[in-house]
């Protein structure tokens, strides 16, 4: 068996891409808000915590706001929401 080494360069630039698509992905989970219900208008990340529970156990809605939901989810029951507070 035989693996193959990339130059530290090219690992550096791949890596810098990870990075840089993570960043705008939490950019946007940042900026996106609520479209409905009682907090529409409110950013994702900043929903009340009970409030993203309840939506965990009832179903989170389809599509883009169900996955986006799913990762504030992930966020507060994980303790990471520091990962916002130096966000725009």
């Amino acid at each position: 068996m035989t693996t193959s080494k990339r130059p530290a360069s090219q690992m550096d630039q791949q890596s810098n891409k990870s990075l840089e698509k993570y960043h705008a992905q939490l950019l946007e989970l940042a900026e996106y808000k609520m479209p409905f219900g009682k907090y529409s208008g409110t950013r994702l990340v900043d929903l009340p915590e009970p409030y993203v529970v309840w939506f965990a156990q009832q179903g989170f809605p389809k599509g883009k706001l169900g996955k986006l939901m799913r990762v504030v989810y992930e966020i507060k029951v994980n303790g990471l929401e520091y990962l916002f507070e130096k966000l725009p």
